[in-house]
């Protein structure tokens, strides 16, 4: 069989060394700022409650848009797209750095984030498209396996530059990287035309998606603040619903240009898998945020040592994410799949063991576990997600499973974050909210087990 394998050339081995450049800055951004946060919160006198929009406010955007992003590059050409992306997200890391005010933090933020969603999938259709059929499992092993290396290299590097030269330069850095990535993509990626010019960007159901999400957002993160039964909370709970539905009944009557289309919407085998992520979102970004935390305020760590600290689950992730691909050509998509998610599951409820005086020492090996998850289950399930529909929906399908991946975390860690927030201390508040993420892993994992990778589904 290896003999069939074609053989990569030069250029296609630089060009994606660009992709998995560009994947590596987008991914580092998700997690360097995580142990940032208590240094911008000093900094502009806020809290956590607010600071955390500087991770969720750029992941729900990326989430929201990345369909959309999906959608112009097929309109207008994927590498056209990703130059448009890679300008503004490095633009606005430029101003982010220079921000005077928390306000002007997030706003950045989330114009990185409009940035970040049209890279995505404009780097999943090149990378795909530098490939030969024959070598095309390369791809998803180079996105999850650079996006690993990014999200573990991001604690350490936030840490080091926030205890140095300040965490400002964490987003001046992302200026050089973005223009490297984008150089030697304009160099070696050839031009494609666009591939889907007959479709048009179905506004009504990202607008109808985007009001829903942030407004169910707006309310968890509020709810602490106001009570859970005040006005304000139910009418957006409501407006959320609202939307939600709304959104469901435009994409049925939006056809072929839908935001979701229904053939796509119809793949039994798509739709498990997004579940499954949407499930499984949580755990990852409450680990980012509330271990570091714990780190600092209840350990005394250094961010530079709360960095160091995440490395048995980011560099697990890391080094797991490039060895899926193997598992999964020989135990298949639900094996591989299911141990990713067991792990996940069995990873947090570890860590949910966590009091006011649990040692350091005592969150390995739950993080290594959680990281074993993280690298089996996101590598893998992408793979089942992009594989289940027909090629030519390849770059959006990937597209979408992020979108659940993101907007499913962004809304699990406002969940999270009520739960610490009203809790007596910060240890018992983790303790809940890890609790919680080992439930919905377990979600995730039935799931798995009952619909991911099962024989006779086909694109």
């Amino acid at each position: 069989m290896e003999s069939a394998k074609e053989k990569l050339s030069g250029t296609t081995l630089l060009g994606l060394f660009a992709m998995a450049l560009a994947v590596f800055v987008v991914a580092n951004d998700f997690t360097a700022l995580s142990v940032a946060l208590p240094a911008i919160e000093k900094v502009f006198n806020s809290d956590v409650t607010t600071v955390q929009w500087v991770i969720t406010g750029y992941a729900l955007v990326f989430g929201v848009l990345i369909v959309s992003g999906g959608r112009l590059a097929d309109m207008f050409g994927r590498r056209l797209i990703f130059f448009i992306g890679a300008a503004i997200f490095a633009g606005f890391s430029v101003v982010g750095g220079l921000a005077t005010d928390i306000m002007m933090l997030l706003i950045a933020r989330g114009m990185m984030g409009i940035g970040g969603a049209l890279m995505w999938p404009a780097i999943l259709g090149m990378t795909y498209g530098l490939l030969p059929a024959s070598r095309a499992a390369i791809g998803g092993s180079l996105i999850m396996g650079a996006a690993g290396i990014g999200n573990a290299v991001g604690p350490l590097l936030g840490g080091v530059l926030t205890d140095t030269i300040g965490w400002r330069w964490i987003f001046f850095l992302n200026l050089p990287v973005a223009l490297l990535a984008s150089l030697v993509t304009w160099r070696v990626v050839a031009r494609v035309g666009p591939t889907a010019s007959n479709e048009r960007i179905d506004y009504a159901g990202v607008c109808a998606l985007s009001i829903g999400l942030f407004a169910l957002l707006l309310s968890l993160d509020m709810g602490t603040d106001l009570g859970w039964s005040s006005p304000t909370i139910l009418g957006l709970f409501a407006l959320a619903a609202v939307a939600l539905i709304a959104f469901a009944f435009i994409e049925r009557g939006a056809g072929n240009n839908a935001l979701v289309p229904r053939e796509v919407l119809s793949n039994g085998a798509f739709i498990a898998a997004c579940l499954a992520t949407l499930l499984m979102s949580a755990i990852f970004f409450a680990a980012l945020l509330y271990l570091p935390q714990y780190m600092t305020k209840t350990l005394g760590y250094s961010a530079i040592k709360a960095g160091a600290g995440l490395l048995p689950v980011m560099g697990t992730f890391a080094l797991t994410s490039f060895t899926a691909g193997i598992l999964y050509e020989r135990l298949g998509a639900k094996t591989v799949v299911s141990i990713g998610a067991a792990s996940l599951a069995a990873g947090m409820y570890l860590l949910s063991g966590i009091h006011t005086h649990t040692d350091y020492t005592e969150l390995v090996p739950g993080m290594v576990v959680l990281g074993v998850g993280i690298g089996l289950f996101y590598s893998s399930i992408t793979t089942v997600a992009i594989t289940a529909v027909d090629a030519a929906r390849a770059s959006l399908a990937g597209a979408i499973m992020y979108m659940c991946q993101i907007a499913g975390g962004a809304i699990g860690l406002g969940l999270n974050t009520a739960l610490v927030v009203t809790a007596p201390s910060l240890a018992e508040g983790i303790h809940t909210a890890f609790l919680m993420d080992a439930a919905l892993a377990i979600g995730g994992l039935l799931v798995s087990l009952l619909f991911v990778g099962n024989k006779g589904e086909s694109k």
